[in-house]
């Protein structure tokens, strides 16, 4: 059976992924129901069954994504009883043992988070996108990503003196050391971890829609035009909209049908916006 790209399932990713070939994702961006929130829009995990609820989906990913593909997992830890819920630590672990690489953890950081205040705690403006592979070397396209070098960099560049033209060693004894020289001539430069984007304004109907910023970044950093982009969970079709933007495949999986023709309207309305395929379903 020929594996079908560009299309919305509908069903629960826990058997859909299983109808899947081996091998056939390059990516794989997904923000799984959080535990016990938003209980109208999804049925609500447990907390204390978390990961006993995530590790068989996990494995399904793990089989269909590419050797050298990327699993990102976008998720927060809920407060239970006053105090953070240790699922998410825990989940971290047991996908480890179940063979998968914990690469790297990006963060995005919500510059426009709502205010609010508790009695033990401030407001959440961040949330963990866990990066996850299946090996050491895997496909990464960073020059795609590199951010403007910033207006510091003439008055600092202009006037070096001897100990910014060598690997000075840090003065704290740190460890650490740098070339301040290696900054000249470069307009561009790589970013750090720690991505600075505002919520989704506009929540298309969704309770938990993120900002197609989010995954379009992910997108081009791990993926190169034409590969397939996977999301189990994909809600508000958010990760589809990304992929279409930036010429890659997708494949969505939504358990809810009003959030599958949720999906399906936003990508049609999206593709006659800026054109390209039409052959969902």
């Amino acid at each position: 059976m020929t594996f079908k790209v560009d299309r919305i399932i509908l069903g629960d990713c826990s058997e859909v992924l299983r109808t899947f070939p081996n091998s056939c994702i390059d990516l794989i961006i997904t923000s799984p129901p959080y535990a016990n929130n938003r209980k109208r829009t999804y049925r609500g995990v447990p907390v204390d069954e978390y990961v006993e609820w995530f590790l068989p989906i996990a494995d399904e990913l793990k089989r269909v994504l590419k050797q050298k593909g990327s699993f990102i997992l976008n998720i927060k830890e809920r407060v239970v009883n006053g105090e953070r819920h240790t699922y998410v630590i825990e989940l971290i672990t047991e996908l480890r043992k179940q063979g998968w690489r914990w690469t790297e953890e990006y963060i995005w950081h919500k510059k426009n988070c709502p205010p609010g205040k508790w009695p033990n705690r401030f407001r959440d403006s961040w949330e963990r996108c866990l990066h996850f592979t299946k090996q050491e070397k895997f496909k990464m396209c960073q020059e795609n990503v590199m951010i403007p070098i910033g207006g510091w960099a003439k008055n600092r560049l202009d006037r070096l003196n001897e100990k910014d033209t060598v690997r000075h060693n840090s003065q704290t004894l740190s460890g650490f050391g740098r070339n301040v020289s290696n900054w000249l001539g470069r307009n561009y430069v790589y970013p750090t971890n720690v991505l600075y984007l505002p919520t989704e304004c506009s929540n298309r109907n969704h309770s938990a829609a993120f900002p197609i910023d989010l995954p379009k970044w992910f997108i081009l950093l791990f993926t190169k035009e034409g590969d397939v982009v996977l999301d189990p969970f994909i809600g508000s079709g958010t990760t589809a909209l990304a992929s279409i933007e930036l010429n890659r495949r997708y494949v969505g999986i939504e358990i809810a049908k009003e959030y599958q023709k949720l999906a399906l309207s936003a990508i049609r309305n999206h593709r006659k916006k800026i054109g390209g395929r039409k052959n969902e379903n």
